[in-house]
C-alpha cells in the first residue's frame, strides 16, 4: 500500500509540530506508541483495503480493544466485519479540511463502545453554533456508513442543482463569471446560505497563475467513487425513488464520455449497456441478432428493431460504439423541436412525464461538447482533493490549493 511516508514526515515536521501527533512507519510500530486499551481509527481505501487492514491487525488485538473504519466503506461489508468482529463503521464526512478542522462524525456499532470513544469523537468533529458537535451515536452496525452513504448522494444532487444553475448562466444568459461570483455570494446571504454555495463562488473567483480564471479550463469530466450507484443500487432494492439522485449519478456517467460528446455521434440510449457489458465480462454478442430476435414474442417489439439490426448489419464494428448512426441522427433532429414544446407542454402544466424528460435530457446533455460537469469536478477537488484535468492537458491530474490554507497532497496519492 501507498503510505506517502514522505508526506507524513513533511506534516509532523511542519503543522503537526509541537502538538501530539506522532508518526510511525509500520503497523507494529503504530500500536506499540499505543496505551492501552487500543482505540484505533483508520481510513483506507473501500473493498479490500479494508479486509487486509483488519486482518493485519486483528492479530495484534487484545480484547476491550477497539478498531473503528471510518473510510467510505459499502455499508454491506461493514455488516460484515461487525458481525464477525464487533466492529465499528463510523461514517466521516469533511474531506482536506474536515481532516485538519473537525469532520461530521456518524459512529455505530457496539453501543458498549460509545461511552469509550464518545469525548475523543465529539472533540474533534466540526462544531456549529455553540459549540454543538457534529457528531452523535447513529446507531447498530453498518448504520453510519449507510448514512454517509446517503449523505454523500444528497451531495451529489445538490452538486448537479448548483452547476445547472451555473450552466443556464454561461450558456443561456451569457454572464460574465465575476457576475456569476457575484450571484453567487448574494444567494449566500440569504436562505441558500450553505458551503456548497459558499465553495462555487470562490470556484468562480479563483484564478490561474496567469491571471485568468480557472475554472473554465477545467475539463467537463466529473469523477466519482462509487457512492452514488451504492446509493442508487440501494434506492431501487428498497423501492425508493431518489430520482434525482439517480440523475446526478447519471450525470456524471455522462460527463466521462468527453470524447464521445466532442465527436457529436448520437447515441441509442439503452443500447450502450449492452455494448458496456462487453467490455465489463468480455462477452461477444451478437447485437443485430438481438434487435431481430426482439421483434417478436417481446412486449418491446416493434418494426424500429428491424432498423437497429440494418444498422449492425451495416457496420459490424459498431459493437462498441453508438448506434445512432446519420440515419438515425437525422431522424432524431428532424423531430427534437416538436419533443422540446411536447416536454415543456407537460412541464407548464403540471404534468409529470419523467420518461420524456430523462429521455430529453440525456439527449441534450449527450450533444453538448461543454457541460458543467467542469464545476463538479472542481468542487470535487475543492473539499476532498480529488484532482481535474485540464481541456488543454487531459489524462495530467492536477491538485489545486484553493484556499490558501489546505495540503499540497491530493487524495488520489493514498489510493490502494
Amino acid at each position: 500500500y501507498c503510505t506517502l511516508l514522505w508526506a507524513m514526515d513533511d506534516f509532523l515536521a511542519s503543522e503537526a509540530k509541537g502538538t501530539k501527533v506522532v508518526g510511525a512507519q509500520s503497523l507494529k510500530e503504530m500500536v506499540s506508541k499505543l496505551k492501552k486499551p487500543w482505540q484505533i481509527i483508520f481510513l483506507v481505501k473501500a473493498g479490500q483495503a479494508v479486509d487486509d487492514f483488519i486482518k493485519k491487525l486483528v492479530p495484534l488485538l487484545d480484547t476491550g480493544d477497539i478498531i473503528i473504519d471510518g473510510g467510505n466503506s459499502e455499508y454491506r461489508d461493514t455488516t460484515r466485519q461487525c458481525q464477525d468482529l464487533k466492529a465499528k463503521g463510523a461514517g466521516v464526512s469533511g474531506g482536506e479540511e474536515g481532516a485538519q478542522y473537525g469532520p461530521s462524525l456518524m459512529p455505530v456499532g457496539n453501543k458498549e463502545v460509545w461511552p469509550h470513544i464518545k469525548t475523543i469523537f465529539q472533540g474533534i468533529a466540526a462544531k456549529v453554533g455553540t459549540g454543538e458537535p457534529c457528531c452523535d451515536w447513529v446507531g447498530d452496525e453498518a448504520a453510519g456508513h449507510f448514512v454517509k452513504m446517503v449523505h454523500n448522494r444528497i451531495e451529489y444532487g445538490d452538486v448537479l442543482l448548483i452547476c445547472e444553475a451555473y450552466h443556464l448562466m454561461r450558456d443561456v444568459l451569457g454572464m460574465a463569471q465575476d457576475t456569476m461570483v457575484q450571484a453567487f455570494e448574494d444567494w449566500n446571504k440569504t436562505e441558500l446560505d450553505s458551503f456548497l454555495i459558499e465553495i462555487t463562488a470562490n470556484i468562480l473567483k479563483f484564478q490561474d497563475a496567469d491571471g485568468k480564471h480557472l475554472l473554465p479550463k477545467i475539463r467537463d469530466s466529473a469523477g466519482q467513487k462509487g457512492m452514488g450507484k451504492w446509493t442508487t443500487i440501494s434506492a431501487l432494492e428498497y423501492s425508493v425513488p431518489v430520482t434525482l439522485i439517480g440523475e446526478a449519478v447519471f450525470a456524471r456517467c455522462l460527463s466521462s464520455l468527453k470524447n464521445e460528446r466532442i465527436q457529436k455521434v448520437p447515441l441509442h440510449f439503452q443500447d450502450h449497456l449492452l455494448c458496456s457489458s462487453t467490455t465489463y465480462f468480455v462477452w461477444t454478442l451478437n447485437y443485430g441478432g438481438i434487435a431481430l430476435m426482439w421483434r417478436g414474442g417481446y412486449n418491446i417489439r416493434s418494426v424500429f428493431l428491424g432498423k437497429i439490426k440494418d444498422a449492425f448489419d451495416q457496420n459490424p464494428e459498431l459493437e462498441l460504439q453508438n448506434l445512432l448512426l446519420d440515419n438515425f441522427k437525422s431522424a432524431i433532429e428532424s423531430c427534437q423541436d416538436f419533443w422540446w414544446r411536447a416536454v415543456s407542454t407537460g412541464v407548464q402544466a403540471g404534468i409529470p412525464m419523467p420518461c420524456f424528460t430523462t429521455a430529453l435530457f440525456f439527449y441534450d446533455r449527450y450533444r453538448h461538447e461543454m457541460l458543467p460537469a467542469n464545476l463538479i469536478q472542481a468542487q470535487r477537488e475543492y473539499f476532498g482533493a480529488h484532482t481535474y484535468e485540464l481541456l488543454a492537458k487531459p489524462g495530467q491530474f492536477i491538485h489545486t490549493n484553493w484556499t490558501g490554507h489546505g495540503g499540497s497532497v491530493s487524495s488520489l496519492s493514498y489510493n490502494t
